[in-house]
């Protein structure tokens, strides 16, 4: 379950309004036992909305997924007991972290908070750990793109704790990663570097292949983009700039929406690291990418970098990439 300072943490940052969705339906989905079947179908509806969410963004099938997580996968949690229930737990826990995910995606942050403190505990209910972990981490790349550095911090170093030290070197990585981003953006120049040196010390040590588990899909070029990411909070955008390109060059084919987003990081790197063409160079090669997107985050990437190339909008080339981001925008 979660302690007492994490609830305090998410509470920090949470949109005080919102709720989770609850559909209007006559009356509660019955409850019932779930068998092997059931955890397997739960598992395969994550990983086809999982294909999803990476190729056109959280915004496309979001709804979809929260009715499917009300109706199909809550009386089931409700009628399981025995030996059954830590996977259906576990099955769940997934799934409501890519609800979490997508929400996040879809800029509805605090419906996505509470779908992260659901995925908390519906593995600590399984006695996942490592889900565990997976989760807090998420939330504190939330908390980092909202701006609540020392909420990311906190929650950083609560999903570390979760680990406890053991789990999988490529699911350490991911943690430690996060913590490294966390530190460099309250400013902390030294612990910042020395936790991506760890990371990338814990990423060469990693004995799994990186789609083999699902919580442990950290890669090289996951390491480059969270490199990126504390270089650009620690004002060295040049540098940045280097390892978000080599971040977004290597992505697969199905991680559209996370090229796209990486892609702009880039071209705002450029941008702030003073050259101007190449950014409007990066966004122009991104329009494959951006075509189709629902993603309020890559939305705001863009939008930020309209706001930021605005003394430049006379040149030929900044003047056909924002023609091209006020299209998408629209």
């Amino acid at each position: 379950m979660l302690n007492r300072r994490t609830v305090l943490t998410a509470g920090a940052f949470s949109l005080a309004g919102l709720t989770a969705p609850r559909p209007s339906t006559p009356s509660q989905p019955r409850a019932r036992r779930a068998g092997a079947g059931d955890v397997d179908r739960i598992r395969a509806t994550t990983r086809q909305f999982g294909d999803l969410d990476d190729l056109y963004g959280g915004g496309h099938g979001r709804r979809a997924v929260a009715a499917y997580l009300v109706h199909d996968v809550a009386p089931l949690l409700q009628g399981t007991a025995g030996k059954a229930r830590p996977e259906l737990f576990r099955a769940a826990a997934e799934l409501t972290y890519l609800a979490a995910y997508m929400a996040m995606d879809a800029g509805v942050n605090g419906i996505a908070l509470r779908y992260y403190i659901q995925a908390v505990r519906l593995a600590g209910e399984a006695g996942d750990r490592t889900l565990r972990a997976t989760a807090l981490r998420s939330m504190a790349v939330q908390a980092r793109e909202l701006g609540h550095n020392q909420e990311a911090l906190a929650l950083a170093d609560a999903a570390a704790s979760a680990l406890g030290g053991r789990g999988p070197q490529r699911t350490m990585a991911w943690v430690t990663g996060m913590q490294a981003e966390a530190h460099a953006g309250i400013a902390d120049r030294w612990d910042a570097l020395a936790l991506l040196r760890r990371t990338e010390a814990q990423l060469e040590r990693a004995d799994s292949l990186p789609e083999s588990e699902w919580t442990g899909n950290y890669r090289r070029e996951s390491l480059e983009h969270q490199t990126g990411l504390s270089l650009t909070a620690l004002g060295d955008h040049a540098g940045a700039a280097t390892h978000y390109a080599a971040s977004m060059d290597t992505r697969r084919p199905v991680e559209r929406r996370t090229r796209a987003m990486i892609g702009l990081r880039c071209a705002r790197a450029h941008l702030s690291s003073g050259d101007i063409e190449r950014a409007a160079a990066t966004v122009v090669d991104l329009r494959q990418d951006l075509e189709g997107i629902a993603s309020a985050r890559v939305h705001g990437e863009l939008q930020r970098i309209r706001q930021e190339w605005q003394p430049y909008r006379t040149g030929r080339h900044v003047a056909e990439a924002d023609s091209l981001a006020a299209g998408l925008l629209r």
